[in-house]
């Protein structure tokens, strides 16, 4: 199985790593090519373009200055222990028993903005760049024109027969995955609280149970879509009324 997950806006580039495992993207060269446009634009820029505050143009700015290749264990940072979101809070991949680290490295697939298709032990620098960011270069509209058919035939290139896709990403980034040329079977985890008597869909509470599902599926080397129905953490239960075929709906 293959799990999608997104990027996250917070990063960690402190926190003692787990290991020293680290491999390198596939991407290199095309998030060079990125960054080498990102370089040329100010924090004023940077902050109309990606509609944040000054404060955090400028702390991208000077990430973009000075990213460089190669990446190295001194200059970089494994991804899935860079990011530092909800997910990744859910997910909890320091605490990970390293007897289960290369299954993680195996099944999950991070979509970036800036790096494509990300393996969790690739090495990263710092960046924000989200992939629905209306960056236009070259013949690109937008970052989306730029990765879908690349993000998509290497992910393709990773799967091997009749193994299953699980979307756990969110629509910005699962936009970046073309469906249609896609050799497998893609489902979705989606997760609702109940609330005054219905089940809704809380943002905060979802991040973190997408996280939780990952870590739920590394811990138990799950490889078949069926076995997610026994998803029971933090007090969540498979809701077969509500899902269907490819949607599974997790309640509490």
């Amino acid at each position: 199985m293959k799990v999608l997950l997104s990027p996250a806006k917070s990063l960690d580039f402190k926190s003692q790593l787990p290991t020293e495992k680290s491999s390198s993207l596939c991407f290199e060269k095309e998030a060079e090519h990125i960054n080498s446009i990102l370089k040329t634009k100010s924090p004023k820029e940077l902050s109309d373009l990606m509609s944040v505050s000054s404060k955090i143009a400028d702390l991208n700015y000077e990430r973009n200055q000075y990213w460089s290749l190669p990446f190295t264990p001194k200059n970089s940072r494994q991804a899935v222990y860079a990011f530092n979101g909800d997910v990744y809070r859910g997910l909890d991949a320091y605490s990970i028993n390293p007897s289960k680290i290369d299954f993680m490295h195996n099944s999950v697939r991070i979509i970036s903005g800036l790096y494509g298709l990300v393996k969790p032990l690739d090495l990263i620098q710092p960046y924000r760049l989200e992939m629905g960011t209306k960056l236009s270069f070259g013949s690109n509209k937008n970052l989306y024109d730029y990765w879908r058919k690349k993000i998509t035939d290497q992910l393709n290139s990773e799967l091997s027969a009749n193994e299953p896709v699980l979307n756990l990403a969110s629509k910005e980034y699962f936009k970046a995955i073309d469906l249609k040329v896609i050799n497998s079977n893609v489902y979705s985890a989606n997760f609702k609280q109940l609330k005054n008597g219905v089940f809704k869909t809380i943002a905060i509470f979802s991040k973190k149970a997408r996280g939780m599902m990952t870590r739920f599926i590394i811990e138990n080397r799950i490889n078949d879509i069926s076995s997610l129905k026994s998803f029971d953490y933090d007090g969540y239960v498979f809701h077969e009324d509500l899902s269907s075929e490819k949607e599974f709906i997790f309640t509490r």
